[in-house]
């Protein structure tokens, strides 16, 4: 993938957790982007968030939200973090803190990134390589191209689905 991409990037701006959803389940991130939010009735995210608000307590900048659309869990002088519960969905928590870094560097700041698993006491560092930048602009394009469809992607069995906050929606 060496080809370069013109994108215009104030026009793909979005979430972080949209781009965390694209790589999750498409048809969660259109359902998500509709205003069907499940999450808040999901045990899964409480405890995600508990473990978030009660680590790192000795760190200054937490919960940074930048232009309404990225919110990073810990923002340091030369790295951001993100907090997640467990590893399970470790691409989707790549691209998420690889479109911060790369929305940073829009911005014109440049840091490294780590995503942090406290539960496992695992740590995971994350840099913006110019592989990474084209991966994160072709995510953006299909971001936008799914939030553009007409009705949801079609469903699609995938190993944690029972697990997800959409499971009663999609499959019940």
């Amino acid at each position: 993938m060496n080809a370069n991409i013109d994108i215009d990037f104030n026009n793909l701006k979005t979430t972080g957790i949209k781009v965390n959803y694209l790589y999750v389940c498409e048809r969660k991130l259109w359902l998500f982007d509709r205003g069907i939010q499940m999450e808040s009735r999901s045990d899964k995210v409480l405890m995600g968030k508990l473990l978030g608000d009660n680590s790192y307590l000795r760190e200054d900048k937490k919960e940074i939200l930048i232009d309404n659309l990225i919110n990073i869990d810990i923002v340091g002088d030369d790295e951001i973090r993100e907090v997640k519960y467990s590893n399970r969905l470790a691409h989707a928590d790549r691209i998420q803190i690889l479109y911060y870094l790369y929305y940073l560097k829009q911005l014109g700041i440049e840091k490294r990134g780590v995503i942090n698993y406290p539960k496992m006491r695992k740590r995971e560092e994350i840099a913006l390589t110019s592989e990474a930048e084209r991966e994160v602009e072709i995510a953006l394009m299909r971001v936008k191209e799914i939030l553009m469809l007409n009705k949801p992607p079609q469903l699609q069995r995938k190993p944690y689905c029972t697990k997800c906050a959409y499971y009663e929606f999609c499959w019940g």
